[in-house]
């Protein structure tokens, strides 16, 4: 059914109120670009950045977000966190904080749904390997912001804009720093430009307001809430919270080091760091911390690092699955010279449907084996080397006794 001429046109007068009440420092929908250049595309029931959203969300790679690991692999726990739902807590915080500062909360959005995409199985510790066997085989080192990008706009060729794409190649949750200002100019030779640069190892900020704030959001989301699930699968215990940082204990109003005195930890975290975000920018030319916040981020951060992610508990089985990362690129090297048509690589990549014609045309073997691996969950990635590792079994009619 069509919509009537007089309701549209009230719709645009609301949207273009919605528009001016933002601050100048936001993104203007009528800003967007795409390399397909398709405008106008009917901005006023879905503008440009909303409709990235929707693409994110409807990618094949964002289904997989299901079984992605955040900070814990091979724990059987329901109630961690897993990829699918870091994602979504960014999106909550950085909305929350650009609603606040009047910015464009549909590109906050989009950008917050896709800038994990591209992490590999087992977090971190498969990022690390997968990194050796990219640079190994010639392909300059793996980086999963990068790696975002790639499926998102070259896998899958979702026709994302460039503000998203900015806004996802240059996050970086791992980098601390106090304020952020925004960088670049807003064409596609300046995006190219800034791919590069990460791909060769150096850092680049957001092209966008909303971009920084996701950056800031993406470190905000995950401090509290990967010491929360810490305690609870028992990576680490009270003798660890000893050592909490006494500045982290102030700030966030911790009265104790007991178990019992965490339980609120990420609540905590959330409702002064956002406070903190929103007073240090509303009237700044940056997205920025408090010098009290930004310290206590920093050794928050520390403190995970030293006794969650680099815990030995954590590391066990590290040999096992460098190993398996090892075996399954080589084999997918196998798959691809051989032309074997049932490899999982033909079935679930090379052949796919909704893989990009011109990509599948183009990539480099290693390349396809990089992307693929890439692209598993931590389920599928198991179940993949068992497949290719173990024997299969014949098939007969009668199965004995």
């Amino acid at each position: 059914m069509e919509i009537p001429q007089s309701i549209f046109d009230r719709m645009e007068r609301s949207m273009a109120d919605r528009e001016s009440l933002l601050s100048r420092r936001a993104t203007r929908n009528a800003d967007y670009l795409r390399r397909s250049g398709c405008k106008p595309e009917d901005p006023v029931i879905r503008p440009p950045f909303f409709r990235d959203a929707d693409r994110i969300v409807h990618s094949k790679a964002y289904s997989r977000y299901i079984d992605k690991t955040q900070a814990f692999y091979l724990v059987e726990n329901d109630h961690i966190t897993h990829r699918v739902l870091h994602v979504q807590l960014v999106s909550k915080i950085a909305r929350t904080i650009g609603r606040a500062l009047c910015l464009n909360e549909d590109l906050i959005e989009a950008i917050a749904l896709g800038h994990d995409i591209g992490h590999v199985p087992y977090g971190h510790l498969g990022e690390k390997f997968l990194d050796e066997l990219c640079t190994e085989h010639g392909l300059g080192g793996f980086r999963h912001n990068v790696q975002s990008v790639r499926f998102l706009d070259v896998v899958e060729d979702c026709d994302l804009t460039l503000q998203v794409l900015d806004g996802i190649l240059c996050h970086n949750g791992e980098v601390h720093a106090q304020s952020l200002t925004v960088e670049g100019e807003a064409r596609w030779d300046s995006f190219a430009e800034k791919l590069a640069r990460i791909e060769a190892g150096a850092d680049a900020l957001p092209l966008t307001t909303e971009g920084c704030v996701v950056r800031c959001a993406d470190s905000v989301s995950y401090l509290g809430r990967d010491l929360a699930d810490a305690l609870e699968v028992e990576v680490i215990d009270e003798r660890d919270l000893d050592d909490f940082p006494e500045n982290c204990m102030n700030f966030f109003g911790i009265a104790g080091r007991k178990k019992e005195d965490f339980s609120e930890v990420n609540r905590r975290v959330l409702d002064v760091l956002i406070r903190d975000i929103i007073a240090g920018s509303y009237d700044a030319d940056c997205i920025a911390f408090s010098a009290e916040a930004s310290a206590c981020v920093a050794a928050f951060k520390e403190f995970n690092m030293q006794h969650i992610y680099d815990n030995p508990r954590l590391l066990a089985n590290q040999k096992k699955i460098r190993f398996m990362f090892r075996y399954l690129f080589d084999r997918t090297l196998e798959d691809i010279a051989e032309e074997r048509e049932a490899s999982p690589v033909y079935e679930d990549l090379i052949n796919a449907p909704w893989a990009s014609p011109r990509y599948i045309a183009t990539a480099a073997p290693e390349e396809l084996a990089r992307d693929f691996i890439a692209g598993m969950t931590d389920r599928y990635f198991e179940w993949a080397f068992q497949r290719s590792i173990l024997p299969e079994r014949v098939r007969s009619r009668y199965r004995g006794w």
